[in-house]
């Protein structure tokens, strides 16, 4: 038709350009707003003499602004009214003290209070390079797998338990499903059921090694103990796990030349991370050696240490590494308090080394440790250093089935525990037989 005129379609293209979309569909398009422009004033604040922003400036309360204004509060009416403001009313003395109640000195006053700062290692430290940084602190060098007298332990026959695997596996069963009537049970409530009963079978091998009745399983101790390291002063601190203490103390594991041979062994540093970043600082403290018992206790000798991690929150519970670390600093805790109440205050190379042994678990998971404290001088990283042998994520069973996997009415997977491992209980029971082995060995040869 002449004198009517049709807009050409644009490009499919062209369309999606402009063409709003979603709910908003043939309005006007908003365009999000950009972040403004990082000028002088937003990034250094105003130049000098310039008024602030009202945002910036100081709100002081309607009384100081208008004077001779008073709060209205209601203080005298003696009972919470919502549209006056709340009374500040005197602090209420007691006339006695009660210590529930009292809010004590400030640090500054208190008879324990020192200048340098502490770095306190409690059982709740979690370090963030794990077992290299507990390798640093204790000046230890670390060694792979168990030591070869544990291990001569694990190949005998004659150091195993009648029916072992099944009693182990009736152990988890009775940890996991038996005990309980919930369908998945928390680990707070099957992880020290668990160890339990890996140490009652432990203990049934007494009529056959009688040095074993001669221990005793202390819980809810305390230890304590203080070195210096480099610039810094350090504690192993407060309740760790559950101790076996034995009457007579564990031999060395590692020779003279062994020990001598860690001279040239250079400690591994993490640079620019300080060794204590996770520890506490603490300026009230005392310097002392505490095993946890009193003089006189007739199992003074530590021998093993068995932690267990219940945490049912993941962020609360450790982490593998992260528990190594733990079980190397607490063993490194309880062999340098016994060893200064044996051999004094004064930093050497022991005669005689401290050996502490470390179990921990998680209820599947197993670590195990050998700790050898061959020297007191810690504060420089030169001359004899520890030693520590670590035999880490030992799984005892990799899972267990509470219900039946039900396939066309057909049980293809029955309840139970799926991929068990006797090596890992054979290592437990090593570590629990050493030094009751050797007892036995010396008194068979006199």
């Amino acid at each position: 038709m002449a004198g009517l005129w049709w807009p050409a379609r644009p490009a499919a293209g062209a369309l999606r350009a402009w063409a709003p979309r979603g709910p908003h569909r043939g309005k006007t398009a908003q365009v999000p707003r950009r972040p403004l422009p990082r000028t002088p004033w937003t990034t250094r604040g105003p130049p000098p003499g310039a008024p602030l922003p009202r945002s910036w400036q100081d709100k002081r309360p309607v009384q100081e602004q208008i004077p001779g204004l008073e709060q209205v509060t209601y203080a005298g009416k003696q009972y919470f009214v919502p549209w006056l403001a709340r009374p500040r009313l005197p602090r209420w003395e007691r006339g006695w003290h009660d210590p529930r109640h009292s809010p004590g000195p400030r640090y500054e006053a208190m008879p324990l209070y020192k200048e340098r700062v502490c770095y306190v290692c409690h059982q709740r430290t979690k370090m963030l390079e794990g077992v290299r940084q507990a390798l640093w602190l204790t000046k230890t060098k670390l060694m792979e797998g168990l030591p070869p007298k544990v291990l001569s332990i694990i190949d005998e026959p004659a150091n195993q338990l009648e029916n072992e695997d099944e009693r182990v596996q009736n152990a988890i069963s009775h940890a996991r499903v038996w005990i309980t009537t919930e369908l998945i049970p928390k680990r707070e409530s099957y992880c020290p059921v668990l160890l339990e009963d890996l140490l009652h079978l432990c203990r049934t091998m007494a009529s056959k090694y009688p040095s074993l009745s001669k221990r005793m399983l202390a819980r809810d101790y305390k230890v304590a103990a203080a070195w210096e390291r480099e610039s810094s002063i350090l504690q192993v601190r407060g309740m760790n796990g559950i101790l076996l203490n034995a009457i007579n103390p564990l031999l060395p594991v590692a020779s003279k030349d062994e020990i001598l041979a860690t001279e040239n062994h250079v400690l591994e540093t993490f640079h620019p991370i300080s060794p204590t970043i996770d520890l506490q600082e603490v300026n009230v403290y005392e310097e002392r050696h505490d095993t946890g018992f009193r003089e006189g206790y007739p199992y003074p000798h530590p021998h093993t240490l068995y932690f267990v991690e219940s945490a049912n929150v993941r962020p609360v519970r450790f982490r593998p590494e992260q528990l190594r670390a733990k079980m190397l600093m607490f063993a490194f805790g309880n062999a340098l308090a016994k060893a200064k109440i044996l051999y004094g205050d004064d930093p050497k190379v022991l005669e005689h080394p401290v050996v502490v042994q470390s179990i921990g678990t998680e209820g599947r998971i197993f670590q195990f440790m050998v700790f050898q404290l061959n020297t007191t001088d810690l504060a420089s990283s030169d001359g004899v250093k520890n030693l520590v042998w670590i035999d880490s994520d030992q799984y005892m069973y990799d899972y267990i089935r509470y219900l039946p996997g039900i396939r066309k009415k057909v049980v293809k997977f029955p309840p139970g525990i799926y991929g068990y491992r006797p090596d890992t209980f054979k290592k437990f029971l090593a570590l629990y037989l050493h030094g009751a082995v050797q007892d036995s060995t010396q008194t068979q040869i006199l």
